[in-house]
């Protein structure tokens, strides 16, 4: 696998990792009991910590890219491990 495909994928992953993180643990400011600033929407966060988000998505993205690249190179999981329907036969014959 070439370096600007690794990277690719590992960006991939990053941001998909950062979905799936972004909505842990933040609260609104009915939950923390905190003012609400004129403007300000009811569900805005009250306890944005950007640093937490951006190490928790690099951990989740590496260890799961880990797995990616690993399963690559050793190939654990391939097509045929996954092709439940015989699609690959199935295509064969057309």
């Amino acid at each position: 696998m070439q370096l600007y495909s690794i990277f690719a994928i590992y960006v991939l992953f990053w941001v998909t990792a950062l979905f799936i993180v972004l909505p842990i643990g933040i609260r609104n400011h009915h939950e923390t009991g905190v003012e609400m600033v004129k403007g300000q929407s009811d569900g805005a966060p009250s306890n944005f910590r950007p640093l937490r988000i951006v190490l928790l998505t690099t951990t989740l993205a590496t260890a799961a890219f880990g797995l990616f690249y690993l399963n690559y190179v050793y190939g654990w999981i391939d097509m045929d491990t996954i092709d439940f329907f015989n699609s690959r036969e199935r295509m064969k014959d057309v």
